[in-house]
């Protein structure tokens, strides 16, 4: 069954992008006007996160959002056939931060946000890097879908380790140089062994494991911001949130790296 989802979804992804937009647009249609998807929670959220914006802002970012969630899913799909070149012809970005640590022979870990386009993202950053990117991941239960992402994480070289066998999956690379980008906005499963922040006008439970790993390893943290231009083209932008972990005082890593993600959120809420 693999290989024919496989092949219906690769044959999808042949066709141009122009083309692939039409069909976001009509399910952004679908989910928003018709289904209303997720949207009481949607727009609770950014109550929450914007009460000094009006209604009518809000509902604006929501819209916008739906819009973006299609558009990612869509060019998530168009990773399955989309070239190299194609990729450098619409991620831009500014790696030097990770390029100064890469010349200086050392490992470094890479936190990134759930942002818009961050599968496009991690595309960018693996073709314009040049030691191991590792990626923690989130086995996906429908063991299908689960086969089909791990493909197109792959396709350009990224290795990826599931996130409950992260030891196991660190050993090849313990004495060799490389990048462990880490997702880290996810929401642990056990709030009373995580750090809490102040993120967005709520008290909030981050992982610790990315902190931990760090200060552990004393080692240099990259930030990665995301942000998207116009309609399929995207920057990258990587910022060093500290040159070595290990010197920081326990939850310092952490809040720095919520600070940024939300920084980074309120240039465009609806990412």
């Amino acid at each position: 069954m693999y290989y024919v989802v496989f092949a219906v979804l690769y044959s999808i992804s042949l066709l141009p992008l122009g083309l692939l937009y039409l069909l976001s647009d009509f399910f952004y249609m679908l989910t928003w006007y018709i289904i209303g998807y997720r949207k009481k929670v949607v727009l609770a959220n950014l109550l929450l996160a914007f009460p000094e914006k009006s209604e009518q802002e809000r509902l604006e970012i929501a819209k916008a959002f739906y819009k973006h969630f299609w558009d990612n899913w869509i060019e998530a799909l168009k990773l399955l056939s989309v070239s190299k070149k194609m990729i450098l012809a619409r991620v831009s970005g500014n790696m030097k931060a990770l390029e100064n640590i890469r010349d200086k022979g050392l490992s470094c870990h890479v936190l990134m946000g759930h942002q818009f386009n961050w599968e496009w993202g991690n595309a960018f950053v693996m073709i314009n890097n040049r030691i191991p990117l590792l990626a923690a991941y989130s086995p996906l239960t429908n063991k299908i879908m689960d086969r089909l992402f791990l493909y197109l994480r792959r396709r350009f070289g990224t290795v990826l380790l599931p996130f409950n066998d992260m030891r196991r999956g660190m050993l090849p690379y313990r004495n060799k140089q490389y990048a462990l980008a880490l997702m880290a906005d996810q929401s642990p499963s056990n709030p009373s062994r995580s750090y809490w922040v102040d993120f967005f006008n709520t008290p909030t439970a981050f992982l610790q494991g990315p902190e931990k790993g760090a200060r552990l390893g004393n080692m240099p943290v990259v930030f990665v911001a995301l942000s998207k231009r116009r309609r399929g083209h995207y920057h990258v932008e990587a910022s060093l949130l500290c040159a070595d972990a290990g010197v920081l005082q326990e939850g310092d890593l952490t809040r720095r790296y919520a600070e940024k993600l939300e920084a980074n959120i309120r240039l465009d809420p609806a990412l």
